[in-house]
């Protein structure tokens, strides 16, 4: 933050005279001035850039290969919707305190430590899966929980880094790779566990891949330590969010709702579509065979996206992609089945990256639309990630109420729907953000 002249800290956009100030000012410039920042101009990625991507993969492949899985393990110890949204917000939970906390570490120590810390704890999730067995299901709070800290851990420091590698004329490049590379993974890792758990049945399947995405991990730590240390400075301010979000004229109140609203979504249907494919066909493998179709699918969209979405275009893109993400809802209440759910996976799967990446990347032009912004990138990732967070522990807590008294398929269907078109309230919020400036 910078300070003015009788020594109170202010935020960037608070003054009525810079409120109405998008991240388009300075396009390019500022937000290079950062301690760490080593993106090359014209959009190229560098080779900390590709490593962080790759970093980045390893992580996703690992959590891909297993981690689809685990709202199925865990049902069919128990068949309980309750539970597994009960082990999903403790895990949000977790990953927001997390956030908070590991953000004076990313800022004030190692940054890489925190992010090779987090890839471990995420290994140290699945060896307690491996150790617990089917008793997963009675331990799903310090389950959740270290899913939550190893989330948060990773997560905080590797946007961190992801600010600092890219710019304003990079970014959707490494988001459109990231998507990318993460719908290549998702080709191979879950149809991959399917067809082990198919094969090898429930106990020496579930176990193997387990095994897999704990040796991958690993191997996402080796790799960090090829990334370079970034240069510290500051101090951690822990009251940011709180401070931004009282003020009037800051553009932070806008997107800060924006993405408690994406969070909305996220909470819930990253685990309730997958489960639900399972309850429809009451095979592993068919819901490896949705992952890979879905992903096979998000490889064309998030390479078009990432190459073709540029800062002009981002509004109308973000506006088409949430609008499509609620319509592909719609079937569901002609019937629910694996039908229906792979038109809605393959919809999403191609209008996606049409939300998510004008989103991500205003939000982090956003960051660094001046110099005192950046030197505060750390507590503006952690605000960014309470935004999230909040509305995912929302969604998830409306899910949770909403199955306790009643599961049937029109009631989950208007569920869906409802936490569904969370992307358009988004976009209304963000619209503003995501006009250029044309001064």
């Amino acid at each position: 933050m910078q300070h003015n002249h009788n020594g109170s800290r202010v935020h960037p956009g608070w003054s009525k005279g810079s409120a109405s100030t998008n991240y388009f000012q300075g396009h390019g410039s500022v937000s290079n001035k950062g301690e760490g920042h080593g993106s090359k101009q014209g959009g190229h990625l560098d080779s900390q850039g590709i490593l962080l991507l790759a970093v980045n993969a390893l992580f996703g492949i690992a959590n891909v290969l297993s981690g689809t899985f685990v709202g199925v393990y865990l049902w069919k110890a128990k068949n309980d919707y309750a539970i597994i949204g009960w082990f999903t917000l403790v895990t949000y939970l977790a990953m927001a305190l997390t956030f908070w906390l590991a953000g004076k570490w990313v800022k004030e120590y190692n940054k890489m430590n925190c992010l090779r810390v987090g890839v471990a704890v995420s290994a140290g999730f699945y060896m307690m899966v491996l150790w617990l067995g089917s008793g997963s299901v009675n331990h799903i709070v310090p389950l959740g929980m270290v899913q939550g800290i190893s989330s948060g851990l990773f997560w905080v420091s590797f946007n961190v880094v992801y600010f600092e590698v890219t710019d304003p004329d990079s970014r959707d490049k490494f988001n459109g790779w990231a998507g990318l590379l993460g719908a290549m993974s998702g080709i191979v890792a879950p149809w991959i566990s399917g067809l082990l758990i198919v094969t090898l049945g429930d106990v020496l399947g579930y176990r193997l891949i387990f095994s897999i995405s704990l040796g991958i991990f690993l191997l996402g730590v080796v790799v960090s330590f090829f990334l370079k240390k970034r240069k510290i400075e500051g101090k951690y301010e822990w009251f940011l969010t709180v401070r931004c979000l009282k003020q009037k004229d800051t553009p932070w109140k806008r997107v800060f709702m924006a993405l408690v609203a994406q969070g909305f979504r996220e909470g819930v249907f990253g685990f309730m579509i997958g489960l639900l494919v399972y309850i429809s066909t009451s095979s592993e493998g068919s819901l490896g065979n949705f992952v890979l179709i879905n992903s096979a699918v998000s490889l064309i969209s998030f390479w078009a996206a990432g190459r073709f979405i540029k800062p002009h275009y981002r509004k109308t893109a973000m506006l088409v992609g949430a609008s499509m993400m609620v319509l592909v809802i719609l079937p569901f209440f002609w019937k629910l089945n694996f039908a229906t759910l792979l038109v809605f996976g393959v919809g999403v799967s191609l209008f996606l990256p049409m939300y998510t990446i004008p989103m991500v990347s205003a939000v982090f032009d956003l960051i660094g639309s001046d110099e005192c912004s950046v030197k505060q990138r750390e507590e503006y990732v952690v605000l960014r990630e309470l935004g999230l967070n909040a509305g995912r522990i929302l969604g998830v807590l409306l899910f949770i109420v909403v199955v306790s008294f009643s599961t049937k398929p029109m009631v989950l269907n208007v569920l869906l729907l409802i936490i569904g078109s969370s992307p358009l309230v988004s976009w209304l919020f963000m619209r503003k953000q995501l006009t250029p400036n044309k001064a």
